[in-house]
């Protein structure tokens, strides 16, 4: 019988830079490993040989690889994963970093932190992903059924406290005016930085449950804010993973309204991106169930119209037009006087649900109904919303087409153009592209060959 040929370990050389940045001794760490592991029941008796065998390559067994990076975490005062110590253990962790709905507070935060790492580092597995299709559905489903996480406080790191809540939600109010005027191309990798370097130290550090609740909020926000721009800037994929991880902080916060919001808002769009209509309305839906009188109407509406999107795209007249009946009606019960609406839902006003509607008219095949909900759209978006009021021109310019108004077509667009060569918008890029598709049929018009020869030259 053969003998079973030896494989050498490789050096930890992760967990040796993570010991040298902590300014920590191996006796140090072996401390402070046991210490969390008794806090979690476990009676480890780790020492520094136990140390010294780890950044020769050895992989402990069972939980101590997360108790290890845990007791790291601590002393850098940040998120540290068992992917950054190098003991994944063989696991391809990377591959499906972001993409799953996790079961306890702890593990959303490595999750979310590592995600924000590895979009900051550009891995090639973030940066070339495309939308993996079941994980579309299956994390409404596991938001659904989760019950609520019952405590969040934590005892490690620096004190966290209301300001440095109120300084995220600062922060996010004035990256999303400078989204909603420059595009995404222009702020998302600031948004990304400030997640890795600030925020990250935040969900690490120590909070009270009511303070960490508010953080959590916060920070879903911010979040999802970034994977919309992720899908502004042509990265669908990547926007999947931080709207699952912003709906798993939601359910850390305690917000199913936001919950809801991410799915409707967020992941429904994304499958309408993406030609899933079922997917939309079964988020849509979702949003809905789950989120049942945890919502003021005004939500109530914009959960209706995401719904109502999908079955625009299904071809399913009747039940779109009685979904889009429900939404202004929801929409004309909202109070904008009563302060009551979260600031999160606080932008979906009468412009956008015309906007929404307006995407259903022209998928319905429906020109003279979709002018009418664009030219609505336009009239209630401030000149501040550069890039709503781009894509409501083209979809102004759309219904025209469909119509077979070309020439008023055409002029909308390069209005439509105009606006958008001010901004770095991979969404508003797409919008052109389509309607210069809906234009092809008339290419020899003149109309259209100096319409398309001014997007040559704004490409250039």
């Amino acid at each position: 019988m053969a003998a079973r040929p030896l494989v050498a370990r490789q050096p930890n050389e992760r967990l040796q830079a993570l010991i040298q940045e902590a300014g920590c001794s191996n006796a140090g760490l072996a401390r402070r490993v046991n210490m969390v592991g008794q806090e979690r029941g476990l009676d480890l008796r780790y020492d520094k040989t136990s140390v010294a065998r780890w950044l020769r390559g050895q992989q402990p067994r069972g939980r101590a690889p997360g108790i290890i990076a845990e007791a790291l975490g601590r002393k850098l005062g940040r998120t540290v994963t068992i992917d950054e110590i190098g003991m994944a253990n063989g696991k391809n962790l990377a591959s499906g970093v972001g993409l799953q709905f996790s079961p306890t507070v702890l593990g959303a935060i490595e999750q979310v932190c590592e995600l924000w790492r590895s979009d900051v580092g550009r891995r090639d597995f973030l940066t070339g992903s495309t939308v993996a299709a079941s994980a579309l559905v299956e994390p409404s489903r596991d938001w659904l059924i989760t019950g609520a996480d019952p405590q969040v406080a934590r005892q490690a790191g620096a004190r966290v406290g209301a300001a440095d809540v109120e300084a995220v939600r600062a922060m996010t109010a004035a990256l999303v005016d400078l989204d909603h005027r420059f595009g995404s191309g222009h702020v998302r990798p600031v948004v990304v930085h400030y997640l890795n370097s600030v925020v990250s130290g935040l969900l690490s550090g120590s909070y009270r449950d009511t303070v960490g609740r508010r953080l959590f909020a916060a920070v879903a926000r911010l979040t999802e804010l970034a994977g919309y721009m992720a899908v502004d800037t042509g990265q669908p994929g990547l926007a999947q993973r931080y709207y699952i991880q912003a709906l798993r902080l939601a359910q850390a916060a305690g917000d199913r309204g936001y919950g809801g919001y991410v799915l409707a808002a967020s992941m429904s769009h994304l499958a309408a991106q993406l030609g899933n209509p079922r997917e939309i309305a079964q988020l849509a839906r979702a949003a809905q169930e789950g989120a049942r009188g945890h919502v003021p109407p005004r939500a109530e509406a914009m959960f209706l119209a995401a719904e109502a999107r999908g079955h625009a795209l299904l071809g399913d007249v009747r039940v779109c037009q009685e979904v889009a009946a429900r939404a202004v009606a929801a929409m004309d019960r909202a109070d904008p006087e009563s302060g009551d609406d979260p600031e999160w839902i606080a932008h979906f006003d009468r412009a956008y649900l015309a906007d929404e509607l307006a995407h259903c008219y022209r998928d319905l095949g429906r020109p003279e109904e979709a002018a009418r909900a664009a030219g609505e759209s336009l009239d209630g978006h401030p000149e501040t919303r550069a890039r709503r009021r781009a894509i409501g021109l083209v979809l102004l310019a759309t219904a025209q087409v469909q119509q077979r108004e070309v020439e008023a077509a055409c002029h909308t667009g390069t209005r439509a153009a105009e606006l958008l060569g001010t901004l770095r918008s991979s969404r508003g890029a797409e919008y052109l592209e389509d309607l210069q598709q809906r234009l092809e049929p008339y290419a020899d018009e003149p109309a259209v060959r100096e319409f398309g020869a001014r997007l040559e030259l704004q490409a250039a």
